[in-house]
């Protein structure tokens, strides 16, 4: 399928929502450091999709869930995933002991990188039969996940008290667990709802 090396109308929105985010939630953020760690990745996936938009054009399904992704992490790198003042108000309304707002991110971790996988998977025809597909983003998803956490312990030790905010535990002595358990979910349940319209954009692509 031949693609214009040009920018769409929505290519432009997508971009420009994304930037005017990244230059709110960079004005005076709670914490820099947790800013540059938290909003890194979202910098890095503009830079890996502007490389591979001619080669390897996505759906604009999975445009759009990058796009959200890119926001709640950039909301985390402003306010830190502990400090979100949306999650703050709906934890004294449900009477939470936490600040959830960081499931809320590790959800999406699951759930973007499943989508990612699958069109991947589609497009380059790599698993054919439906149930090991599935399995295999699953696996794919939950091991993404627990190497983010390995990569937050290591974020720890090298920068020691600082590194906090960054991790955001809140106290919450099964936090790690929960993260990869919130991701694998999301997975699962991208795995659910969007099959049939990601079906339907990916088929002029094979």
């Amino acid at each position: 399928m031949k693609q214009s090396n040009s920018l769409t109308s929505k290519s432009y929105l997508w971009l420009g929502i994304f930037f005017g985010v990244l230059v709110w939630s960079g004005i005076e953020p709670k914490d820099r450091l947790t800013w540059v760690l938290e909003a890194g990745p979202a910098i890095i996936g503009l830079l890996v999709m502007a490389k591979t938009r001619i080669s390897f054009p996505l759906t604009p399904l999975l445009y759009f869930w990058i796009l959200l992704h890119c926001i709640v992490l950039m909301v985390g790198a402003k306010y830190t995933y502990a400090e979100v003042p949306l999650f703050d108000s709906i934890r004294e309304i449900f009477e939470w002991e936490r600040n959830n707002y960081d499931k809320v991110g590790h959800f999406m971790q699951g759930f973007v990188p499943a989508l990612l996988a699958r069109e991947i998977l589609l497009r380059k025809k790599l698993v054919n039969a439906n149930g090991w597909r599935n399995f295999i983003i699953l696996s794919i998803c939950l091991a993404f996940s627990a190497f983010y956490e390995l990569i937050e312990w290591w974020a720890a030790l090298l920068i020691g008290e600082d590194a906090d905010a960054f991790l955001g535990t809140q106290g919450y002595v099964w936090d790690t667990q929960s993260d990869m358990a919130w991701a694998l979910l999301g997975a699962f349940v991208c795995l659910i709802t969007l099959k049939k319209s990601h079906d339907r954009q990916i088929k002029p692509l094979l």
